[in-house]
C-alpha cells in the first residue's frame, strides 16, 4: 500500500515546482523514509529532501431543524519533497 494519497496542485504548491519541490498529501502515519521510497518508485526521481507538515482539520458548523450541528474535517499530513536538480515530476502526463 502506498503512503501517498494525492499530489497537491494549488497556486502556491505549483510555484515550488520551479525550485524542484513538490507537495503531496500523505497518510498521517507515514514517515519520511516511506515517503521517499514511494516517490522514487512511482515517479522514478531521486529525492534529496523531505519536509512533513501535520495539519488539523477545520471545525465546521451548520444549522439544521434540530439546531446547530458542529463537526470537524479529518486531520491530515502533507510532505514537501525536494528532488535532485534536473529531475522533474509531471502530474499531467496521463491526462
Amino acid at each position: 500500500m502506498s503512503t501517498l494519497k494525492k499530489p497537491i496542485v494549488t497556486e502556491k504548491a505549483t510555484g515550488l515546482n520551479e525550485k524542484g519541490q513538490y507537495v503531496f498529501e500523505v497518510e498521517r502515519t507515514a514517515n519520511k523514509v516511506q515517503i521517499k521510497k514511494d516517490i522514487e518508485k512511482i515517479y522514478g526521481v531521486t529525492v534529496t529532501g523531505i519536509s512533513t507538515i501535520r495539519t488539523n482539520g477545520k471545525i465546521k458548523s451548520k444549522s439544521t431543524k434540530t439546531g446547530q450541528v458542529t463537526g470537524r474535517r479529518p486531520h491530515g499530513k502533507k510532505a514537501v519533497v525536494t528532488v535532485k536538480e534536473g529531475d522533474v515530476i509531471d502530474f499531467y502526463n496521463g491526462i
